[in-house]
């Protein structure tokens, strides 16, 4: 996997993050250096801890999958995809304190990184240098959350969903990139 295509995955898996920030911006009254920071940390360190928990799964169960594992990142990717312009296209409001606290931060990382975890499982059967790509995805999530926070107290919710809509159309053009590699398609 190219150092493009890591960042391009990077990005998008940090879409859930940078969204959540900018509610997180838009709810907090006044915003402070070491809020923002501790937002970006928690993102930052779950975007990074779940691929590496997906892809020690994934190489557990490699050997059994190998004839597949094409086919199971175009559907994980596929799926989490899906998902995310399902969600960017909901009218829900998220309703999110201004509280960087661990209950309520553990709860947000967890939640914004479970789409990680899959991707974790696809790095698993694809030539991707763990370390590397988890440090990569690790350092954009914490970056573009600082960045959403920081919108999110300028601009309000308007950009949350459509970086969203995009993370999700980019997830999945690469599930079908990887599907016509594998099939020599392309």
């Amino acid at each position: 996997m190219s150092l493009f295509e890591i960042i391009i995955i990077a990005i998008s898996l940090a879409m859930d993050a940078f969204a959540v920030s900018i509610c997180k911006g838009i709810s907090m009254k006044r915003i402070k250096w070491k809020n923002t920071c501790i937002i970006a940390l928690y993102f930052g360190a779950f975007q990074a801890l779940m691929p590496t928990i997906g892809y020690f799964l994934g190489t557990t169960f490699s050997a059994m999958l190998t004839s597949i594992d094409h086919w199971i990142a175009f559907v994980l990717l596929g799926i989490i995809g899906i998902k995310m312009i399902k969600e960017s296209l909901e009218n829900e409001k998220e309703d999110i304190d201004d509280g960087v606290g661990f209950k309520s931060m553990i709860v947000l990382a967890i939640a914004t990184s479970i789409d990680a975890l899959a991707v974790g499982v696809t790095f698993a059967f694809l030539n991707v240098n763990i370390l590397f790509s988890v440090a990569m995805i690790g350092l954009i999530t914490f970056a573009l959350s600082i960045v959403g926070v920081n919108v999110g107290s300028k601009l309000g919710s308007k950009y949350g969903k459509i970086a969203e809509k995009i993370g999700g159309i980019v997830l999945i053009l690469l599930g079908i990139k990887i599907l016509f590699e594998h099939l020599n398609i392309i």
